[in-house]
């Protein structure tokens, strides 16, 4: 049976319009891709609790605010995946890769450049539509 995961991600957006990206360590699943900051939500965690407490520990970032963007199921050969995406723009702190992973500003326009695991195409392609 395939492992079921419920991840939290954010696209987070500053002032100026631009997107923060985190690049997945190389041991992990799908490493090497960039992604959308967030992780895993716990048992007894709402996906708001999983993603403020998730993006302090990634990111440093101090979220004061999301909302939902989209919902998306994934299959991959190995794990099945759910990734309920909220945008902030209500957050103080710097960005900082606190797992030693890169992270990168990068302005929304240019985000297709970026290479993604096959579940985040969905979210880029919904960015460039809508924001």
């Amino acid at each position: 049976m395939q492992k079921r995961i419920h991840v939290a991600v954010g696209v987070i957006i500053n002032q100026d319009r631009q997107i923060l990206l985190a690049k997945r360590l190389g041991h992990l699943h799908q490493g090497g891709k960039w992604e959308f900051p967030g992780g895993k939500v716990e048992t007894n965690e709402t996906v708001t609790e999983a993603l403020i407490r998730e993006l302090k520990e990634e990111v440093n970032l101090d979220v004061s605010h999301s909302t939902p963007f989209m919902d998306i199921i994934h299959d991959y050969p190995d794990k099945h995946v759910r990734l309920d995406i909220h945008l902030i723009t209500e957050f103080s702190n710097q960005a900082i890769g606190m797992e030693q992973q890169q992270i990168e500003w990068v302005p929304i326009h240019s985000i297709a450049e970026y290479d993604f695991p096959e579940a985040n195409k969905p979210i880029v392609e919904k960015i460039l539509a809508e924001l």
